[in-house]
């Protein structure tokens, strides 16, 4: 008997959403939303379903995801970063940004 390959589609990409951005699916949360709280703020599988409100076995289809798409997330979260920096670098510089 052949082995049967069985997706797990739970990450879907919608040019529609999010600007086709892997998201997971029945929400319009990006991957990369979840896995940056995961890598930065340092929240297990457990607070991420709790604090996203999604199943565990949504928190880890994305893991996976990550984990299988691994160079080309870290280098979309860099990317986000970069203009992140860019974006408050300008608004310091046109004065509307505060420092608490």
């Amino acid at each position: 008997m052949a082995a049967t390959t069985l997706p797990i589609d739970t990450i879907i990409s919608d040019p529609a959403i999010r600007e086709g951005q892997p998201i997971i699916k029945g929400t319009n949360l990006r991957v990369i939303t979840l896995i940056s709280s995961h890598l930065y703020r340092g929240l297990s599988p457990e607070e991420l379903a709790t604090n996203f409100a999604l199943d565990l076995g949504q928190v880890y289809a994305a893991l996976a995801y990550y984990y299988q798409h691994k160079a080309e997330i870290d280098t979309e979260i860099r990317l986000d970063a970069v203009k992140a920096e860019s974006l408050l670098a300008e608004l310091e510089q046109q004065g509307k940004l505060i420092h608490l």
